[in-house]
């Protein structure tokens, strides 16, 4: 019987920054149904590695490929991987005064499905993942990110997430700058929108998150490169112990 392909995988990728290179042949591949995590110092390469595989064009990939269910998806841009089914839950949101968040997420909705949502239909949706989500209903009336805290900020990424309900979500640093009650509430909003189907890449500094969100996998990021991957004792030993043990250098303090 052949092997079953991932839902997700980077094959030998290599991402240059202004002509310098930050991700020097990375491979990685994530099943449905499995949560990889993605964890290394400051300047390791994780938030570029996220804005490459879902195609901002400051991060130009020179070597290797993203495959999607199958399909080499590395040159497409991010409104085609979106529709594809991909997601990245940004690290720092952008605001857009004078936009409520019910209007963004049906229009978000509405180019990842291609098609107008009805109404109702919309109405129906929100207000289901809200509740799933337990965020109050007023906060669909507010602009999006336009004041608001960075655990709103992120809250507001995971409902675009269970609107949008995508293959293969990718979180971008999502406990950071989080006090403790916050990450609680936005991380379970994350373990919530988890299913058997889905693959979530979990990208952070710290292990708090995953007490939250269990990985099935951990993989050390240093110097772009993948140097060590294990079980979630991996991701409680860096907690531990430090970058420094694995890496052989001293990590910077995250800010």
């Amino acid at each position: 019987m052949p092997a079953k392909k991932p839902l997700f995988q980077i094959d030998n990728l290599h991402v240059n920054v202004e002509s310098r290179e930050i991700v020097k042949g990375l491979s990685l591949k994530v099943g449905r149904g499995e949560v990889h995590a993605i964890m290394g110092p400051n300047a390791s390469g994780k938030s570029t590695l996220a804005n490459a595989i879902m195609g901002h064009p400051r991060y130009t990939v020179t070597k290797g490929r993203v495959l999607f269910k199958g399909e080499d998806i590395t040159a497409l841009g991010p409104d085609e991987k979106a529709r594809r089914g991909l997601f990245l839950a940004f690290q720092y949101p952008m605001a857009i005064p004078g936009v409520t968040m019910v209007n963004f997420l049906r229009s978000a909705l509405r180019a990842v499905r291609g098609s107008d949502v009805p109404v109702r239909e919309f109405r129906t949706m929100l207000k289901e993942t809200m509740a799933k989500l337990k965020i109050d209903e007023d906060f669909a009336r507010r602009y999006v990110n336009d004041g608001f805290s960075g655990g709103e900020m992120k809250r507001a990424e995971v409902l675009q997430m269970g609107i949008l309900q995508p293959d293969m979500a990718i979180l971008d640093e999502t406990d950071s700058g989080l006090d403790i009650d916050a990450l609680r509430t936005v991380s379970e909003g994350i373990s919530s929108l988890m299913n058997e189907d889905r693959g979530m890449l979990v990208i952070t500094h710290y292990q708090r998150i995953l007490n939250y969100v269990p990985p099935d996998f951990v993989h050390v990021l240093f110097d772009g490169r993948i140097i060590k991957s294990g079980g979630r004792e991996l991701a409680q030993e860096l907690e531990a112990e430090g970058y420094e043990r694995i890496t052989g250098v001293v990590s910077e303090v995250a800010s």
